[in-house]
């Protein structure tokens, strides 16, 4: 792992991905797929709220040459936002300038669609028309991209479950805890959620308390932005999850859930066994 970069393929798939920081930047653009045409992920966080990370997606002849100028400041037509960037290219280097304006459409795309993360794209392409084989080539290299990405710190184009069936949908993302129930204080009704894949997911249609009512924190951060940005919808006085939102603890989740700080490893409850959250992990651990 020279210079602290990272690099990620699965056998048989013909994608490459080299991450690096952005202080390692000149050992990236050192690199031989830095020249190659590809896609490239911008990442990094948004300093006012540090639970909002933003990625741009962007596309080249020469990503070399692209990332030299993201790395110029904001004045000079750069970006100061980001902290890491991602190459994905080809070892076979079939990948053509069409290939990758299809692949920058559609990341941006799903990135959207996925709603984790802030695409600080203004507009998206629109997709250029390929022959059908190279259309199914791309998706085939996109879900192959899906897998790989997560492992190098990208969540944003993983699929959220709106609901427990969802969740169980073979061909979906799995729970791996039974779904937990939370209630809204003073009759704000009831929320549920689950855990996937690390995350604690509150799905569509659960309740949520109409404010914030307790103390500055970042969990308040979280939940004022929640609120702007179209994930609660307020119907006949209460105010409900309009779409799934996958949390990274279920203290956070509780906290959104309720207004105010929470310990969500007592407060979300199995409703069929009585069982907090930390109670059903240490009888998880126990039962390995």
């Amino acid at each position: 792992m020279p210079g602290g970069l990272l690099t990620a393929e699965i056998m048989n798939w013909t994608g490459q991905i080299v991450a690096g920081s952005r202080s390692d930047l000149a050992v990236l653009l050192a690199r031989p797929e830095a020249a190659k045409t590809g896609v490239y992920f911008l990442t990094g966080v948004n300093e006012e709220d540090p639970d909002d990370q933003m990625l741009y997606i962007g596309e080249g002849d020469d990503v070399s040459t692209r990332l030299k100028m993201h790395n110029r400041g904001e004045l000079e037509g750069g970006k100061d936002f980001w902290t890491r960037a991602l190459l994905l290219t080809s070892k076979d280097a079939n990948l053509t300038k069409a290939h990758v304006r299809y692949l920058e459409s559609r990341f941006i795309e799903l990135g959207k669609l996925a709603d984790r993360t802030t695409i600080v794209n203004r507009t998206a392409p629109p997709r250029l028309p390929l022959p059908e084989a190279d259309i199914s080539d791309m998706e085939y290299f996109i879900s192959q991209a899906r897998i790989v990405l997560p492992l190098l710190g990208i969540d944003a184009f993983r699929e959220v479950p709106r609901n427990e069936s969802e969740a169980t949908d073979p061909d979906g993302p799995k729970a791996s805890s039974p779904v937990f129930e939370l209630g809204v204080p003073s009759g704000g009704g009831t929320a549920r959620g689950q855990e996937i894949d690390g995350e604690f997911i509150v799905y569509e249609g659960s309740a949520v308390r109409s404010k914030w009512v307790s103390g500055h924190t970042g969990y308040q951060k979280l939940y004022e932005r929640l609120r702007m940005d179209g994930t609660f919808e307020d119907i006949g006085g209460l105010r409900r999850f309009a779409r799934p939102y996958a949390f990274k603890s279920p203290s956070a989740a509780a906290a959104v859930v309720t207004g105010r700080p929470t310990n969500g490893r007592i407060s979300w409850i199995v409703s069929a066994t009585g069982l907090s959250y930390a109670q059903w992990q240490e009888q998880s651990i126990h039962a390995v």
